[in-house]
């Protein structure tokens, strides 16, 4: 999602510094490329020459003759996008007020001034991110457009956000954005169906691809709203569930009160379900159990809301191309999608996939990264919705 993207990284003074290494790392793992900026207090914690071995760039520790904050975050600067990771509550204030007295303030002034994307993602002691004065400060700046990765609040500390939190938000900042201002509730991973207290019916689905179709429409602009089994992610709205039951209401509901412009029914959910049993079933005995089919819920969203473009996932384990786009056709006329993404099960739990994309009268093949997958999936959806524009 950064391929060629140029980050100018700021940092400065707070401990979360030790980790910004690991951020440089991870930037360029994604494919950008990254120069640093430190202010003073951020080389009494980290040596320059640490950040230099992280984004192999020489590190701006003072601006000289040279105008640095200029080549780099000026209109005709070398930055993309100017990431200040970690922003210490001190900054912050200073960027609010146009104080320019650190280098990492200095190319923000700049970058400003630029229209060129800035995202700050803040790190101090939960109290200081409480401070009015401070609240006041990130809604100011928040409304000249910069981009807040929101902290982690643990242990009375306002951490700084995770590196793949940051990476995301920097190329949502970098990126088209088709989906800017759109609502998309995405469903992910398995449903499971109680038979006891203690068991369930479920699949193998990891919720992979449904958390990188959430991703990439986040990437993309979107408002993301996730209905899944797993703990909740920063980059969208979560909604916990466990049963087809459950999922099909929280979808049906969040439609409305989202409310959603698509959705994209990725989850692979119960197809039955058993009547629970109050105490745990005891071993060592015959069993039956009675399954009862379940809702579908794209046709139950159907049903409720006509209008709504749908993109249904299908799962089949045959492997054989023609009868996944038989299965995907016959989903494809009975819920009105817009499309079928028809999926090998056999990649469940895997980081590769095997997809067909299939539509009233095309099927076109994707093999490769879910990650990828995902962003392919936003494309379709962006390019479906400016349709209804």
């Amino acid at each position: 999602m950064l391929s060629g993207v140029n980050v100018a990284l700021g940092v400065t003074g707070s401990i979360a510094a030790v980790k910004v290494v690991e951020l440089a790392h991870e930037l360029r793992r994604r494919g950008a490329n990254v120069r640093a900026v430190m202010s003073n207090g951020a080389q009494g914690i980290i040596h320059p020459w640490a950040v230099e071995f992280a984004t192999d760039n020489p590190v701006v520790t003072e601006i000289t003759g040279k105008v640095e904050h200029v080549e780099l975050c000026g209109r005709e600067g070398w930055a993309d996008v100017f990431l200040i990771a970690p922003a210490t509550a001190n900054t912050v204030g200073k960027i609010a007020g146009a104080v320019d007295d650190t280098p990492v303030t200095t190319c923000a002034t700049t970058a400003l001034g630029a229209d060129v994307p800035v995202v700050i993602a803040p790190a101090m002691h939960e109290p200081m991110y409480d401070h009015p004065g401070v609240l006041d400060a990130i809604e100011r700046v928040e409304s000249w457009g910069v981009d807040f990765v929101e902290p982690r609040i643990e242990e009375g500390k306002a951490k700084i956000a995770t590196e793949d939190m940051i990476a995301l938000d920097v190329a949502r900042a970098t990126g088209d954005q088709p989906l800017s201002g759109k609502g998309i509730v995405v469903t992910s991973g398995a449903t499971s169906e109680p038979i006891d207290p203690v068991r369930v019916l479920t699949s193998r689905a990891s919720g992979k691809t449904g958390r990188a179709v959430a991703r990439a429409c986040y990437v993309a602009g979107a408002n993301v709203a996730l209905v899944h089994d797993a703990p909740d992610v920063p980059y969208a709205t979560g909604v916990r569930v466990e049963t087809a039951e459950e999922m099909t209401d929280a979808v049906n509901d969040l439609v409305t009160a989202f409310p959603a412009d698509a959705l994209i029914s990725v989850a692979a959910i119960s197809d039955y379900t058993a009547d629970t049993a109050d105490q745990k079933i005891r071993s060592g005995q015959d069993l039956s159990l009675d399954l009862q089919p379940t809702r579908k819920l794209i046709d139950t969203v159907r049903e409720n809301h006509s209008d709504l473009p749908i993109v249904g996932f299908k799962a089949e384990t045959s492997g054989d191309d023609s009868a996944m786009v038989a299965a995907a056709r016959e989903t494809l006329t009975r819920a009105g999608c817009s499309f079928v993404v028809a999926n090998d099960a056999s990649v469940m739990g895997k980081d590769e996939t095997r997809t067909l994309f299939v539509r009233d009268n095309s099927v076109r093949k994707y093999s490769g990264s879910k990650e990828e997958l995902g962003i392919r999936v936003t494309k379709e959806v962006a390019e479906e919705l400016s349709k209804t524009e």
